[in-house]
């Protein structure tokens, strides 16, 4: 059982390596045709029905585009659709989220000090704030309200800061930046496969059907695609904080979401105006180094620490590993060796914060890290790093067998 251990981390390497490679072909279709279609230039003569057109060099070569709002007058035998990127990337990151935060739902997802809930519940609130979210979205977007495009950019934002809050108020500050992330990726996943692609299949059917395209198909799913770029940099901050607890572990980290948000659009303003011969709004930089003081100075205000002054819990998944004969052992050698970085308040020299926000002092934080110390400290030599703190082989091998032998136990699955 204890090998399971070993194959479930390698594939959790696997579908987070996927994720990666999904998301940077998505991310990379989408920034260029952003950049493509606002730096696109009208001239005399162009085709029937071409909008403007771009010269391009790369790779030893020249490429010619030309873009048509609706159709060149005669359809081409070939399309090419920009579309599994993004259904690739949103399956891969929803198989990692199965693998991280719903199998190790107790660790990663769960802090009974937030909201003490079973697993199955957990993963429930999770699913139904994910799903429900691109319900809200579109429905918001297709109101009333949508026809004002910043308007509506306002109100969605007001959206995120509130489901920023909502889930720290649910799950850990982790899993809560996660899900900030998972809840709006999946808007941006669900607006190519629900409305960009199914709105030009019909555009398309409608020209070889010789009849007129709703001009309303290409306004809706340049919106929508609008959103997805500014979208786009806050989720990848979001999907990378889980390695800076300075980011999610901190008492006013919904604050530090939020900002995020606002950091992501200025960013994208810039290189958005550039794109499209606009000048260089320069100001946008400014606005973003001082949106980002902010939040390095939020994340050094004094948080309530996860359970401080509550009686510690035992899970039924940590009373295993605290009962074994070699815990003992096993916890004079975390003291002694992992606690000097992995404590609320570091003593080691340059490290203000636990490492990924991993605490090792008590006898429930030491076993419900027990897959990890295993991994980490006894399979392998990753941690301590360079072995700082001069862990010996025979410490590594206690921190293995207490986690193989309670395994074999059967208790622990």
């Amino acid at each position: 059982m204890y090998e399971y251990a070993i194959a479930w981390d390698w594939m959790n390497f696997a579908v987070r390596w996927l994720h990666v490679i999904t998301g940077i072909a998505w991310i990379g279709s989408s920034f260029y045709f952003v950049a493509l279609d606002l730096g696109l230039r009208q001239r005399p003569g162009l085709p029937a029905g071409a909008h403007g057109e771009e010269w391009q060099v790369h790779g030893g070569g020249f490429y010619h585009i030309q873009k048509y709002l609706v159709a060149p007058e005669q359809m081409p035998e070939h399309l090419t659709w920009f579309k599994w990127e993004s259904y690739a990337t949103w399956l891969s990151g929803f198989a990692l989220l199965c693998i991280v935060y719903y199998a190790g739902a107790d660790l990663y997802l769960i802090d009974p000090h937030v909201l003490d809930v079973s697993r199955p519940v957990a993963i429930a609130i999770s699913l139904a704030s994910i799903f429900g979210g691109w319900i809200v979205y579109d429905t918001i977007c297709k109101s009333p309200l949508g026809r004002n495009d910043t308007q509506l950019m306002v109100l969605l934002y007001f959206v995120l800061v509130g489901m920023a809050w909502g889930y720290t108020q649910l799950f850990t500050g982790r899993a809560a930046f996660l899900h900030l992330g998972a809840f709006t990726a999946t808007i941006m996943s669900a607006n190519v496969f629900m409305i960009i692609i199914p709105n030009q299949k019909k555009v398309v059917a409608d020209l070889i059907a010789g009849k007129l395209p709703d001009p309303k198909l290409g306004k809706q799913a340049k919106q929508r695609s609008t959103h997805n770029n500014y979208l786009t940099l806050p989720v990848l901050f979001l999907m990378l904080s889980n390695h800076y607890p300075l980011a999610f572990g901190t008492k006013y980290n919904w604050i530090i979401a939020s900002l995020v948000f606002l950091m992501g659009v200025t960013i994208r303003h810039w290189f958005n105006t550039r794109h499209a011969r606009k000048g260089e709004p320069t100001w946008t930089w400014l606005v973003t180094a001082i949106l980002f003081v902010i939040i390095m100075w939020l994340s050094t205000v004094p948080k309530i620490l996860s359970g401080e002054g509550a009686g510690e819990r035992i899970s039924a998944v940590q009373q295993p590993f605290i009962s074994a004969e070699a815990f003992p052992k096993v916890k004079d050698t975390i003291l002694g060796r992992c606690s000097m970085c992995h404590a609320k308040e570091p003593g080691w020299e340059g490290i203000i914060v636990p490492p990924k926000g991993v605490v090792l002092e008590t006898d429930s934080e030491i076993a419900g890290h027990a897959r990890e110390i295993y991994l980490q400290a006894g399979r392998s030599h990753a941690m301590p790093p360079a072995n700082v703190s001069g862990i010996t082989d025979d410490e590594r091998r206690l921190l293995t067998s207490w986690y193989e032998t309670t395994v074999q136990g059967g208790t622990v699955q």
